[in-house]
């Protein structure tokens, strides 16, 4: 199974040194044990530009779909045998990265 991993936070490239020792040493860790897909930070929301083509033309708006305090800062796509691994995987990363993590399961 396949999961995200969205990493919460209400700045961009918030990250401490301390922090960034911290995550890349549980990525080396999972990318070891066969957990790792694919890991990256997001730009803020203000770089986002949503695209509606489902009518005659396509729109362009720039920034964020939602307006909110927190967003998804960053990602990691986990691979885990079941749901209770990937919550196991995740409480490390949420240490490690010093922020709350939601963890959804791709259908």
């Amino acid at each position: 199974m396949q999961f995200l991993v969205s990493v919460l936070d209400d700045k961009t490239n918030s990250a401490t040194a301390d922090e960034m020792t911290a995550i890349s040493a549980f990525n080396e860790r999972i990318i070891a044990d066969g957990n790792w897909v694919f890991a990256g930070g997001l730009a803020a929301p203000g770089a986002a530009t949503v695209v509606d083509n489902r009518g005659a033309e396509a729109i362009f708006t720039d920034g964020p779909y939602l307006e909110s305090k927190e967003y998804i800062a960053g990602l990691w796509i986990m691979q885990a045998e079941d749901l209770e691994t990937a919550r196991k995987l995740v409480t490390e990363a949420s240490k490690a990265c010093n922020r709350r993590l939601e963890v959804r399961p791709f259908l």
